[in-house]
């Protein structure tokens, strides 16, 4: 008798394929859709993890675009503090496609949000992207005109890049209810304050997902119609949930949603690739090694196995395979103990709002 099953590759099979991986050796668990080109110009947006994709790429010299650059003289940590240096433009975490496509809509002037300052301390912030001031502005006007640069710079993106980097990163999210705006954080949080009348919480669906990338994509289109696209899922959990359920069934509908959405879409679009960086990290065959103790930050070393798995498919023209693995012998060789088994990267500076969450708890 024959089988559909037999004669597969080693990656088709769970003994092979998971059980028998080291946790720093997945394999070939990722094989690229299409190719970068040394002519590509990659924007990248997303959730906190999405940061260090943007950071690895730029190492290894792939051409990441920049429309809202630090101005001169304001460099590292402080920079990454005022919202530089983290993506394509100053626009903070977006943590679900439903702020994707409200961001893209008003960058193309078809959509205006409402309520989107927020105040603490006498201080002014803009409430689509709190934490890029974080000590906010003098006046409400000050705001809107920082909005409005900043608008112009996400536009020009639309324009320049080529390939759309984005890391999928919750489901939750808070809308005010009047008009449907948005936003990446919670009213009270870093600034403004929570009125339940204004208010209301939402936990996007998988259709909902689904259907926001595909407008995205559509918009994007029509600026470039050679875009193409490259879809993640952080593997960070959530800090905390207000869907009423304890946040680990909350943290893994999160990331069922957000990964069967992936899923879907690379499936259905020629131009759309997933990088599993979620299953190399939250995955079975990790056993845990890649979370710190808090169970939700991803170490350096994480990171360095996602991003040599994403460089084995997409080495740079101009930097040799040899040098953009500089770790790789290391991590095929290594063993797992109780301290990191190998020279790890230094934990790259990270800003993420969601966990300010913590501080709510007991």
């Amino acid at each position: 008798m024959t089988s559909p099953y037999a004669g597969l590759a080693a990656r088709a099979y769970w003994r092979s394929g998971v059980v028998e991986r080291h946790p720093l050796d997945p394999g070939d668990i990722y094989l690229k859709k299409y190719s970068i080109t040394e002519s590509d110009k990659i924007a990248t947006a997303g959730s906190c993890f999405a940061q260090h994709i943007a950071r690895r790429l730029r190492q290894n010299n792939y051409t990441v675009v920049d429309e809202e650059p630090a101005p001169p003289g304001l460099t590292g940590v402080t920079a990454v503090k005022f919202g530089y240096d983290l993506y394509s433009a100053r626009y903070g975490n977006i943590y679900t496609t439903r702020q994707l496509i409200q961001l893209t809509k008003e960058a193309m002037g078809q959509f205006e949000p409402t309520d989107c300052v927020w105040s603490k301390d006498g201080r002014y912030f803009d409430a689509l992207r709190p934490s890029v001031e974080p000590h906010g502005l003098d006046t409400p006007e000050m705001v809107a005109d920082h909005r409005r640069q900043h608008l112009a710079c996400v536009a020009s993106i639309f324009r320049t890049a080529t390939i759309f980097v984005f890391t999928l990163g919750l489901t939750e999210t808070w809308v005010h209810k009047a008009s449907g705006t948005v936003y990446p954080t919670a009213p009270g949080t870093i600034a403004g304050s929570y009125n339940p009348q204004a208010y209301e919480f939402k936990n996007l669906t998988y259709q909902e997902v689904v259907s926001d990338f595909e407008e995205f994509r559509l918009l994007m289109k029509s600026f470039n119609p050679n875009m193409r696209f490259i879809l993640t899922v952080s593997p960070v959990p959530l800090t905390a949930t207000a869907s009423g359920e304890h946040v680990l069934p909350a943290t893994i509908y999160s990331k069922s949603v957000l990964r069967a959405a992936a899923g879907y879409l690379a499936a259905a679009y020629a131009d759309i690739d997933y990088f599993p960086s979620y299953e190399i990290i939250a995955g079975m065959q990790a056993r845990g090694f890649f979370y710190e103790s808090n169970l939700r930050e991803v170490s350096a070393s994480g990171v360095d196995v996602v991003m040599r798995c994403f460089f084995d498919q997409h080495a740079p023209i101009s930097v040799p395979k040899s040098e953009a693995n500089e770790n790789d012998a290391d991590l095929r060789n290594a063993e797992i103990g109780p301290t990191r088994p190998w020279r790890q990267s230094r934990q790259e500076e990270i800003v993420c709002e969601e966990v300010l969450l913590e501080g709510f708890g007991r």
